[in-house]
């Protein structure tokens, strides 16, 4: 639920960026600096979160970043200027980021009792969320105000919040005790040097992904109404159908991760984004953009969920934290690098950069096929 509610809470803040764009009356490179603030805040806190999941347990700090994330949500639709608006997101990003990180560590705990490869459908429940959202945004864009929007959405998630809450703290997973004294949670506290260059490569390879999931979300709508003459309501489909697809993509993750192993997982999904991204820059119609936003989300739906859980079963929460700080500097770059080009070029040659990372993502996958379970 809280996997959700993240997806969620984003999705309906990113559906409404083109509004908020207008109500500041910020250029595309002044809005790329102020998106900047959602990640500088989550890259910020993520590590911080990390020790404090290791102090006071990853359920309790999710349970406070689900408190504190939808009382940050409403905050954008009161600015009326750029700065104003990237000081507020900043302290959305700081939710953000310790939401992902938090809850990231409590599922890795979950994946190690399991001891089956399922990282993959708690981030579905990610991108159901932002399905729903972005959803959600699209019908209520022409009749409700983004500041009415984002309220309700802000009291949405306390709501849920209050509901799934209680559940999370009454029970506290085995590896996040004060004093770990279990054998696996031993190498979590001295990392050999190989394993930090393990997880710092996860971390890159979170980084290509983040890119391009950052990118779909600050600039697909806008790229649709803005190039490709889309109605609003068809332009916030376009992240709608892009969550759907990575829904689809992640729910059957762990089926894919058990018969094609993780190097050829992160290899195929590298490939097949960046062929979808070129088609959904370079597309000369809404409905071509839309179809190569769909496979997007197929390729990118499982890489970051293999790279973020391979680094926390490496090093647990800190392994968590670096690979989702190092994976949020690609929505730290993301933002203002598109925003710049597309204001020196245009904004469907800025986003043919996702399409390079993506291949990236592919090949640094391929490199690490002897860190993995291949």
């Amino acid at each position: 639920m809280f996997f959700a509610l993240d997806g969620f809470l984003f999705a309906g803040w990113v559906v409404r960026i083109p509004a908020i764009k207008q109500q500041t009356g910020a250029s595309a490179s002044t809005l790329g600096l102020a998106l900047l603030g959602v990640s500088a805040g989550a890259v910020i806190t993520m590590m911080l979160t990390g020790r404090l999941c290791r102090r006071y347990g990853s359920h309790a700090v999710t349970v406070a970043c689900g408190v504190l994330l939808p009382l940050s949500i409403a905050l954008p639709a009161q600015t009326h200027s750029a700065l104003s608006l990237g000081l507020v997101l900043l302290v959305f990003g700081a939710a953000y980021g310790g939401m992902n990180v938090a809850m990231n560590s409590a599922a890795v705990d979950l994946v190690a009792e399991l001891r089956r490869p399922v990282m993959p459908s708690f981030h579905a429940a990610f991108s159901l969320g932002g399905m729903v959202g972005a959803g959600l945004g699209g019908l209520v864009a022409g009749g409700l105000s983004a500041s009415t929007h984002l309220f309700l959405l802000a009291g949405i998630g306390l709501l849920v919040t209050a509901f799934a809450g209680p559940a999370l703290l009454r029970h506290r997973p085995a590896r996040t005790t004060p004093e770990p004294r279990t054998p696996q949670a031993q190498p979590q506290q001295k990392l050999t040097p190989r394993a930090r260059r393990i997880v710092v490569l996860f971390g890159v390879i979170a980084l290509c992904t983040a890119y391009g999931e950052g990118a779909l979300a600050d600039w697909g709508a806008l790229h649709l109404e803005q190039d490709l003459d889309a109605h609003p309501g068809l332009a916030a489909a376009g992240y709608a159908l892009f969550a759907l697809t990575m829904t689809i993509g992640r729910l059957t993750g762990t089926l894919l991760l058990e018969r094609l192993g993780q190097t050829r997982t992160l290899v195929l999904g590298g490939a097949v984004a960046a062929a979808g991204m070129l088609l959904g820059a370079l597309a000369p119609t809404a409905w071509l953009a839309l179809a190569g936003f769909a496979v997007t989300g197929l390729g990118l739906a499982n890489i970051f969920p293999v790279a973020v859980g391979r680094a926390g079963e490496l090093a647990g929460p800190s392994g968590v934290a670096a690979a989702s700080t190092l994976g949020y500097g690609g929505m730290l770059l993301g933002p203002p690098a598109i925003g710049f080009l597309a204001d020196w070029f245009s904004l469907p040659i800025a986003l043919t950069t996702v399409a390079l990372l993506a291949a990236a993502a592919a090949a640094l996958g391929y490199g690490a096929r002897n860190a993995t379970h291949a």
